[in-house]
């Protein structure tokens, strides 16, 4: 067994770590003490794999479900998905005073999505360092708000498993309707909204932030996800707040001011954070649409959000408009991107694409439902949102299968299943070059 584990490419060892605790977090979940009623094996299945991989889709109700076991089972398969196993692991070497080798660098590496080994051991340091120090500081300040109105134990409790479900981008909520109760709240809009955009970021940035003291001595990667995370946001905002006016289900009742924040609110937790303010299955048609888009680009690399990321979506574009202008190479902000990073990209988003569409097709097979809640699903899941258009507790066995698989493969990304199952080998043959008639 030993030996096979060392034959493992990174990639398979982290599908088999991730693997492992999710059947960990399923047995906890099954237990009688975890539950206030039973749940089936594929129902524990479902929620360990959506808390093991910060999504937020739930099959049962989480407030009346489970148990206050139940949730710190939950809220601890959220931090460890969220913050990364292989970052615990080196952790605890840190802790024991053990050597951080090779091999577990590469791991580190391939879980936090970083280009190189260079800094990575001080990467975790700073991250848990960082994690904990925001997460403490977000529970205080929603005492304020939950303490008076739930009491001292429920209210810190609430605050506790609120602040890590949203830093990690969980979307998992002790009520069952969400945040709704909360539309119009600043404490509650600006503390979860920060939680979830910091957490999106991705923990490279965050560092990059920490030790540059200007913006433009910050790395190629930074400034894009610095200035696309907020054109992104503005642009989602202002287009749900004049696409849902009108709508008497979802801004159509509320006061101008509640509005923008529900605007706001919304605009943001589609980047994969899964919390709603709105009742997602009331939302017009084009909002759905738009938001689909928002959670197929996700967040950050190395963050605690999914989808394709990002800087990958930007790149794609930027590839298109350097084509259609006539140039070769990629340049932003005086620096060029290399050909890699393109073909990265490329290869990140048909592999996406590829998963997405062969869910929807099983699920419009398998499910009795109109096909855009189906891809709204699908979507969500492998973006790792957790928002839903009522279709989750409605699926049958083989429709949870498929949502956990995209799930898991939207959690460890599209190549990281890839480079699993695939034999790389570097050829040094290369062969005379021909064109290849497209468009």
């Amino acid at each position: 067994m030993k030996t096979k584990m060392i034959n493992m490419n990174p990639s398979q060892l982290l599908i088999l770590v991730f693997t492992i605790f999710i059947i960990i977090g399923t047995i906890f979940l099954k237990l009688p003490w975890a539950t206030t009623t039973s749940i089936s094996w594929w129902d524990a299945l479902f929620t360990a794999t959506s808390a093991m991989t910060v999504t937020g889709l739930a099959v049962v109700d989480t407030e009346t479900a489970y148990t206050l076991f139940g949730e710190i089972v939950i809220v601890s398969l959220i931090q460890l998905g969220g913050l990364g196993i292989m970052s615990f692991a080196v952790l605890i070497f840190m802790v024991l005073g053990k050597k951080i080798g090779f091999r577990e660098r590469i791991l580190v590496q391939q879980s936090m999505n970083q280009t190189s080994l260079g800094g990575v051991v001080q990467l975790v340091r700073n991250l848990f360092f960082f994690s904990l120090v925001i997460e403490f500081i977000a529970m205080v300040l929603l005492s304020l708000r939950w303490v008076p109105e739930l009491g001292w134990s429920k209210g810190i409790y609430y605050s506790f498993f609120h602040s890590i479900s949203a830093f990690n981008n969980a979307g998992f909520a002790l009520w069952s309707d969400g945040l709704s109760r909360y539309v119009g709240d600043p404490i509650i809009n600006i503390v979860i909204t920060l939680l979830f955009i910091i957490g999106g970021l991705g923990f490279t940035v965050l560092a990059d932030l920490k030790s540059k003291n200007t913006f433009r001595k910050l790395s190629l990667h930074s400034k894009i996800m610095i200035v696309g995370t907020f054109s992104i946001n503005i642009v989602a905002m202002l287009l749900i707040f004049i696409l849902e006016y009108g709508n008497p289900n979802t801004l159509g009742s509320l006061s101008f001011v509640d509005k923008w924040w529900a605007s706001y609110f919304q605009a943001v937790t589609t980047r994969t954070a899964g919390f709603n303010s709105l009742d997602i299955g009331s939302l017009s048609d084009p909002t759905i649409h738009f938001m689909i888009l928002l959670m197929f680009v996700g967040a950050g690399s190395a963050s605690t959000g999914g989808g394709i990321k990002l800087t990958t979506f930007i790149v794609i574009v930027l590839a298109v408009v350097t084509y259609l202008k006539g140039k070769k190479e990629i340049v932003v902000a005086r620096r060029t991107v290399s050909e890699t990073i393109i073909f990265r990209s490329l290869a990140i988003t048909m592999i996406s694409l590829t998963l997405i569409f062969l869910a929807i097709f099983v699920l419009t097979i398998t499910e009795e439902a109109a096909f855009l809640p189906i891809v709204f699903e699908v979507v969500s899941a492998f973006g790792t949102v957790g928002l839903s258009m009522g279709l989750t507790g409605t699926l049958s066995v083989i429709g949870k299968l498929v949502i956990i698989i995209v799930m898991f493969a939207g959690k460890l990304g599209p190549l990281t299943f890839a480079f699993s199952l695939a034999r790389q080998e570097k050829s040094k043959i290369r062969y005379p070059q021909e064109d290849v008639l497209t468009g």
